[in-house]
């Protein structure tokens, strides 16, 4: 009787052991969630959130979406979370992007949820980085400020002797942006190209999408017209991508970089694409498609990105690290050795994240990366 007692004792300790050991969702019910905007705020943000549901299904996965005019629309955006925080099979929640208003939205999250139970993962912030780093588990973002320096050095490759910057003021409260910009100014300023700061109308404003658009088709011809061909366009915000390739296309200038470095990110609907249904592999085919389109039109060179989608990689290998998280895969909350592989997995490329520093503090959950260009046919010699 003793012995038995003692195997059971022994069992019972082996079980707590691996009951302890689990994730907060392992042997559970668990679901993600995915909040992204609009298709006309961002596809490609709304796409990656679409593979994940076709890879995992409905009843794993959650598709949300933020209002197109948020700015305007903070009462939505919380409604989004307060429906989210109702269902307690949600363990984590992917926000691709973190716009303006995510913060109080979260904080209504976490009135009913206990943060240690959820993860929450932010892509591309748009908020102070005190503010969202106590809120989100982990963030993912582009290297913005690297960007500073490499957009005007591939600019400087492509041939650039001016450097157009389309943004708006909204935009430029964000202290990382306005920081690029910055970098962007004094490193044009290094390589003898002209810095052109421009502002164009705020898509959540009035004028809308449409409106913003529009006046990204009929400015850059005046630019070109004005600077020459030998300009590259860039613009920081998503909507206005399709309309600046479009105009940089035809007007036989060049267009170093979009907002969210892709090869999807404007550049199909600009270009007249043929998008696959499988997003991920069919990547390589829409490089072939572009690379022809330009190099066709005589502008090999003059178009380049990333080749790897930055938005959609935040989204579906934050998705991935998170049901790791949720089946006790990772050490802890913030993993960067399971982050990392869940993101070079999708990029089929090593990437390195690096911690964000402001004002000599730096943020271990605020994570940046940097991918090199992928250029659209041969690159002018240098003299």
């Amino acid at each position: 009787m003793k012995k038995v007692l003692c195997f059971l004792m022994a069992l019972s300790i082996v079980f707590l052991a691996t009951a302890c050991s689990q994730g907060p969702g392992e042997g559970e019910n668990w679901k993600i969630a995915i909040i992204t905007n609009t298709v006309s705020q961002n596809e490609e943000e709304y796409r990656s959130a679409e593979f994940v549901v076709n890879k995992y299904g409905k009843d794993r996965v959650v598709h949300e979406l933020w209002p197109d005019n948020f700015m305007n629309e903070q009462e939505q955006m919380i409604s989004v979370l307060t429906k989210l925080a109702a269902d307690p099979d949600i363990k984590a929640i992917i926000i691709n992007q973190a716009v303006p208003g995510t913060n109080p939205a979260v904080d209504k999250f976490l009135e009913v949820r206990d943060k240690d139970d959820v993860l929450i993962i932010y892509a591309s912030p748009q908020e102070n980085a005190p503010d969202v780093s106590a809120r989100a588990d982990i963030i993912l973002q582009p290297d913005e400020l690297a960007m500073g320096v490499a957009i005007p050095r591939q600019a400087k490759r492509q041939g650039a002797k001016t450097l157009v910057h389309y943004s708006f003021p909204r935009h430029m409260s964000i202290p990382i942006l306005a920081a690029r910009r910055d970098i962007m100014r004094e490193e044009c300023e290094r390589l003898g190209i002209e810095f052109v700061e421009a502002t164009a109308p705020d898509p959540t404003s009035e004028a809308g999408v449409t409106g913003a658009q529009q006046f990204i088709l009929e400015d850059v011809p005046k630019m070109v017209e004005k600077y020459g061909k030998d300009t590259s366009f860039f613009s920081t915000n998503c909507s206005m991508q399709v309309p600046l390739i479009d105009a940089a296309f035809k007007a036989g200038a060049i267009y170093t970089q979009p907002c969210c470095p892709s090869p999807y990110h404007g550049f199909p609907s600009a270009l007249g694409l043929d998008v696959p249904e499988d997003i991920v592999g069919g990547l390589q085919d829409v490089i072939e498609q572009t690379t022809k389109i330009i190099e066709d039109a005589g502008l090999g060179g003059r178009f380049s990105t990333w080749p790897v989608p930055a938005a959609m990689m935040s989204t579906i290998a934050g998705a991935e690290y998170a049901i790791k998280w949720i089946e006790g895969e990772t050490n802890g909350k913030v993993d960067l050795e399971v982050l990392q592989q869940c993101m070079a997995d999708y990029a089929g490329m090593s990437i390195e994240l690096n911690p964000y520093v402001e004002n000599e503090v730096t943020y271990d959950n605020y994570l940046l990366f940097l991918v090199d260009f992928l250029t659209y046919g041969d690159l002018p010699e240098q003299e």
